[in-house]
């Protein structure tokens, strides 16, 4: 427990120390385009494949029942609320906290324990600039792009389960989303994309660095840092949703 605090403190430093970084604008350009190009077009497949299989069950879900009430015409509109403002962002994130940030620390934290991050200490390189900051802005600008990809299928995917199973016409979906979506739930999901990716590539990151013990300790980084990744986004996400959605909402109503 003594060494998971100082873990997630030392990881608190590492972002201020991120932010300065960048803020000055010491950053590896090539080494950042290299990770975007990881975290991005390397995970759109299986954020697609997850999204699209969110869209089409809670579609089966939330269709069968509104039926039944006479709410036909709220479907589209309750499932692009759900997806925009929750579902992408979250699974997106979890779904790279899984596989980008499990990389992450298992790259970096190798890099530890075979005396690389020395080698690089000695060639006058920081760590943070050469390996962790291009990571962190690779996260922080892919995972919006990957949650805007993932909204879009979802949103499709969703569409072609209402038009062809509850004869609900493409019409009556998209007039319903155009209804109930605003701009601002696009907003605060491009928002919390933008936080999850920092907080998956911090996290993933960090634990490299303070990797100890050889090959067992790389595993037991790799896996602690998905593990706090998932519950540091489950957190976020809820003090987001808690400042972003305060009071009465409006779209169903409109």
């Amino acid at each position: 427990m003594n060494k998971l605090f100082e873990r997630l403190l030392s990881g608190i430093f590492l972002a201020g120390q991120i932010l300065v970084h960048i803020l000055q604008a010491k950053i590896y350009r090539n080494n950042t385009l290299d990770q975007m190009a990881f975290v991005g077009p390397a995970s759109v497949g299986i954020a697609l494949i997850t999204s699209a299989s969110v869209g089409m069950v809670f579609t089966i879900q939330v269709a069968r029942e509104f039926i039944y009430f006479g709410a036909t015409t709220a479907v589209g509109g309750v499932l692009a609320l759900a997806l925009t403002r929750e579902l992408v962002p979250v699974l997106t994130a979890v779904v790279l906290a899984g596989r980008v940030g499990s990389a992450f620390a298992a790259e970096i934290g190798t890099m530890k324990v075979t005396e690389q991050i020395d080698a690089l200490y000695v060639l006058r390189t920081d760590p943070v600039d050469y390996l962790v900051t291009p990571r962190v802005i690779a996260c922080s600008l892919m995972l919006p792009v990957l949650s805007m990809l993932s909204l879009v299928v979802g949103m499709g995917a969703g569409l072609i389960i209402s038009d062809t199973v509850y004869d609900i016409s493409s019409t009556i979906f998209l007039d319903s989303v155009k209804n109930f979506v605003k701009m601002w739930d696009v907003i605060v999901c491009i928002i919390k994309s933008i936080v999850f990716g920092a907080i998956i590539a911090v996290i993933g990151c960090n634990w490299g660095l303070t990797t100890t013990g050889g090959a067992k300790g790389v595993g037991r980084s790799t896996t602690e840092a998905v593990v706090i990744s998932l519950i540091s986004i489950f957190v976020t996400n809820f003090f987001l949703s808690w400042l972003m959605f305060q009071g009465t909402g409006s779209a169903v109503i409109e």
